[in-house]
């Protein structure tokens, strides 16, 4: 996709009028010319009919393996273009683990896939480029013969002469530039038919209806799902009242976020049903069920842009106060003030001028000010330091207030104050209930809170 948008599309910009330009003019030229030829002097005109037929076929051979090259050609950029993405996103981690080596190895990979298939589509060329270009030498050469006899015998005069010379020459390179074009126009079709594809994608909401709710209890009735052949979630059930806190806790992979994506509806479940105010999220348009939803996430994405922008993404109509009081709320007005520009500081692509907690607490912001019933938080202080998450933990506090809230955590601070507790383990909903009753049962959350009390509790003697 990034690939399609960036190289692609750029390339389309740049090259679809100028490549569409050139063939028009090119065959308009071409045809006047010829006419005028058989209007002058048939037998000149005949010459450079002939010519042009044995170049077109040179130029429809061209354009067959055109059709069939450019496709896999393409492809190979795409893979080449997805590997430089890769290697240079991760060239911290090589770097530090001084595995430039490696690394590097699906980049000289794809290079070389690139190479051998350029290399292939040019001896493909070659036969069918030498009877285009035949083509065109050999109507030069006979105009330019016939034009020079018929000036030593006098029936043509030595100006007109060199004139129907050079017609002959810019004539035939004309051709030349045409046939530049059309294999440049059969890239662009194979482009086109690449950014058709996205653009013909189905939305899937597509059956969705604006709904408007008034009470925000949330509701998964025997909910399955997998991608592909792996099955993540299987017949998880259970309800979330308005304006209670829900933890879910388990081993990575276990469906914990998963949970939380369907809920947004960035994928929609394969069995079963996921109710929102009591309508199936399946009713809903995305716009109209992500209005009521803000969610945190662990990695944080901050737009390459103002830190007042990014805040005012969760409301662009928000006034100024809304915009600072979410700040203030958040626990990032301070820090923000220190900046130079104080809102108007413009930070780095992802955030990577900020910390993690700087850059939580923009989030939190950004949510707060949405202001939406439902709030997801996914892990959010699992990364921060102890001094950030204070902060973050206030702001969440915030946040949350008098919402219906679902947490994903693997804090006991996050968690134990939640309303309930539901246990995910290999995509089943094991053990719910709250802290204190789940801490007196045998099973996954018992062990898992023995290691997070040994775990905060750890120091150096």
């Amino acid at each position: 996709l990034t690939t399609a948008i960036t190289t692609d599309l750029a390339f389309f910009e740049m090259q679809a009028m100028n490549v569409i330009n050139n063939i028009v003019d090119s065959y308009i030229f071409l045809l006047i010319t010829i006419i005028f030829l058989l209007f002058f002097s048939p037998a000149l005109g005949i010459s450079a009919l002939i010519a042009v037929i044995i170049s077109s076929a040179g130029l429809q051979l061209i354009e067959h393996q055109s059709r069939k090259n450019s496709p896999i050609r393409q492809e190979s950029i795409n893979e080449m273009a997805d590997e430089i993405v890769q290697y240079v996103r991760g060239m911290a981690v090589v770097k530090s683990f001084k595995q430039e080596g490696v690394a590097s190895e699906g980049l000289y990979k794809a290079y070389r896939k690139s190479k051998d298939i350029n290399i292939r589509m040019e001896k493909n060329f070659a036969p069918c480029d030498a009877l285009h270009r035949f083509g065109l030498y050999m109507g030069t050469s006979v105009i330019t013969i016939l034009t020079a006899l018929m000036a030593l015998k006098g029936t043509m005069e030595l100006p007109m002469a060199l004139m129907l010379i050079v017609y002959s020459y810019v004539m035939f390179n004309t051709i030349e530039a045409a046939n530049t074009s059309l294999h440049i126009l059969e890239m662009l079709d194979t482009v086109a038919e690449k950014l058709q594809s996205i653009d013909h994608a189905e939305f899937i909401d597509k059956d969705g209806k604006d709904i408007t709710i008034n009470h925000f209890d949330v509701e998964f009735k025997d909910v399955s799902f997998g991608y592909d052949s792996r099955e993540v979630l299987s017949h998880v059930s259970f309800a979330i009242p308005q304006n209670t806190t829900t933890a879910i806790v388990g081993p990575s992979g276990s469906g914990k976020t998963t949970i939380c994506n369907l809920l947004a509806r960035f994928y929609d479940v394969q069995k079963g049903q996921i109710l929102v105010g009591g309508k199936n999220v399946k009713e809903f348009t995305c716009d109209s069920l992500l209005k009521n939803i803000s969610m945190v996430f662990q990695n944080v994405y901050l737009f390459q842009d103002t830190i007042r922008n990014n805040i005012l993404f969760g409301d662009p109509n928000a006034t100024e106060e809304e915009m600072i009081a979410a700040a203030k709320a958040a626990r990032c007005h301070d820090f923000i003030m220190g900046l130079p520009e104080g809102y108007d500081t413009i930070i780095g692509e992802g955030g990577s001028t900020l910390s993690g907690g700087e850059k939580q607490r923009i989030s939190i912001a950004r949510a707060m000010l949405k202001n939406a019933p439902i709030v997801i938080l996914d892990e959010a202080t699992a990364s921060v330091d102890p001094e950030n998450e204070h902060l973050i933990q206030q702001a969440i506090s915030n946040l949350t207030h008098g919402k219906t809230i679902i947490v994903i955590a693997h804090r006991l601070a996050t968690i134990e104050n939640a309303d309930q507790i539901l246990v995910v383990d290999e995509g089943e909903i094991v053990q719910r209930g709250t802290h204190n009753e789940l801490a007196s049962q045998e099973g996954i959350y018992k062990r898992f809170i023995n290691i997070r009390e040994k775990a905060e509790g750890w120091a150096i003697g």
